[in-house]
């Protein structure tokens, strides 16, 4: 049977800058309870949020964190270096992020081709379960591309991970915001996500995502 908490997951979002609100603000659009965390004081964004995403509710980040079920890490690239991994620790945690040299320059963490960007984070924040989604898609796209379950203009969005049900929680989670989820078996197939890959900055639909990340991947 599944957990109440699960039927519709909590979600706390940990970045207030570009990408962050707009996930919060479509999560609410789709009925989820969503928190919204900066790196301080929750007083600070509370104007912006209340501006830029109603209904979410600003809180400091350890206290978001402990109450979600899902946490959604969009901070910028160059902070993760700083991020505390024990703050997330035993959560589901939602990678958005991409390293991309030319807008985030060099960073030494994530500069090894032999790894995606979130096989890097897995890494890091060992004691957390990452799923990748929503990185492969501009922020503001996300929220004027979305659209009811069976319209025929539906766009993709792929979604990555190690943990088989950890990637069907966040499968439907964008299904429900207003997407057809693609579930890729590892996050080592979340680099067709990234800059350079097949589906990087496209607007696809279902056929066509799977038939780009199958062709990349065979």
């Amino acid at each position: 049977m599944t957990e109440p908490a699960m039927s519709s997951p909590r979600i706390a979002v940990l970045g207030a800058g570009h990408v962050g609100p707009v996930i919060a603000r479509i999560a609410i659009d789709a009925g989820y309870h969503v928190t919204i965390s900066a790196s301080g004081d929750p007083q600070k964004i509370a104007l912006i949020t209340q501006v830029l995403v109603p209904g979410a509710e600003p809180r400091w980040a350890a206290d978001a964190v402990r109450d979600a079920d899902i946490v959604v890490l969009a901070i910028p690239l160059h902070a993760f270096a700083t991020f505390d991994p024990a703050s997330v620790a035993g959560k589901l945690v939602v990678d958005t992020m991409n390293y991309w040299p030319p807008t985030d320059g060099v960073q030494g963490m994530f500069d090894d081709p032999r790894y995606g960007s979130s096989e890097i984070v897995q890494r890091r924040l060992a004691r957390s379960t990452i799923v990748k989604t929503f990185n492969h898609k501009g922020y503001h796209e996300l929220e004027e591309e979305r659209r009811p379950a069976g319209s025929p203009d539906r766009r993709a969005l792929g979604v990555a991970g190690d943990d088989p049900a950890a990637v069907d929680i966040v499968a439907e989670v964008v299904d429900r915001i207003g997407y057809d989820a693609v579930q890729l078996d590892g996050l080592r197939a979340g680099r067709l996500f990234e800059p350079g890959g097949p589906v990087f900055g496209a607007s696809m639909l279902r056929a066509e995502f799977e038939k780009a990340v199958s062709a990349e991947a065979a």
